[in-house]
């Protein structure tokens, strides 16, 4: 369970609310909160018997965190969008510190761990987001750096629910990160690069009529080192291209670096022709 000082949680009721099981150490809730709302909380087991108590985490010292879903400008880079009613925003953890970032771990299984991702985003977060404008829309994927790489990866696999992949400064060949250990299933059905080349038949026909992913990519500093997102943004776009997968590659200048100030100009740049 989840408690905190927030209404949904009570406040401060150990029973109330519980949360969903991932696996046999992780465990999720979603919940709608404002942007800049401080919060504070802890987990339980259902009582006060049963609180966590560890480290700093004790007696009448929470959990904090203050909700930041604007962080580093690019809310506010699409802000017109926004007000005019045009776009609704809705910003969602990537969970690679539990996955892809956990480098401890051989990638097949990290690869796992990204597949259990994938079914929280479209067994929970995708309801949720059709719950709350209303009913099913087709939804925009958007990130940036290895934030660009789930946007490619949900659209090209769940394309039914997300067309359109907005993807900047990424890489697209999980193998490439740190990569260590056997490859098997998980990690070739999570990588872009691997399973592109083998599409064919009905089911790239229907992709073909559905999707259309956004590369977007600078030539500046640290687009090639040490993230390699203009060669695998460059070799990505080339597979597409050879299976005709709409796309389109938008290479910027030499100044145009891997770092937020670009990711705000060219975000700001393609949304409006998809909303």
């Amino acid at each position: 369970y989840i408690v905190g000082d927030l209404d949904a949680f009570g406040p401060w009721n150990p029973g109330l609310v519980p949360m969903t099981q991932v696996d046999a150490t992780t465990w999720t809730y979603t919940l709608d909160v404002a942007d800049g709302t401080a919060v504070q909380y802890k987990f339980t087991r259902g009582n006060w018997e049963t609180v966590e108590a560890w480290g700093e985490i004790t007696g009448l010292t929470n959990r904090a965190m203050t909700v930041d879903y604007g962080s580093n400008g690019m809310l506010e880079a699409i802000a017109p969008l926004v007000d005019q009613g045009r776009v609704t925003v809705f910003a969602v953890d990537s969970l690679d510190h539990y996955a892809w970032s956990n480098n401890s771990l051989p990638t097949e299984e990290r690869a796992r761990r990204h597949g259990q991702y994938h079914a929280w985003l479209t067994d929970e977060v995708v309801p949720w987001i059709h719950h709350e404008l209303g009913g099913p829309v087709d939804i925009i994927t958007s990130g940036v750096s290895m934030g660009a790489y789930h946007a490619v990866q949900f659209t090209l696999a769940r394309a039914d629910l997300a067309p359109v992949a907005i993807a900047l400064s990424g890489a697209y060949d999980p193998t490439q990160w740190h990569g260590w250990g056997d490859f098997g299933d998980a990690t070739y059905f999570a990588n872009p690069s691997a399973y592109v080349p083998n599409l064919h038949g009905d089911h790239l026909d229907w992709l073909r009529s559905r999707v259309y992913i956004q590369l977007v990519v600078g030539q500046g500093p640290f687009e090639v080192h040490p993230t390699k997102s203009l060669p695998s943004a460059q070799h990505f776009a080339h597979l597409l291209a050879e299976k005709g997968i709409p796309h389109d590659l938008d290479m910027w200048g030499f100044d145009s670096a891997h770092d937020w100030p670009w990711w705000r100009k060219q975000l700001a740049h393609h949304l409006p022709r998809f909303v």
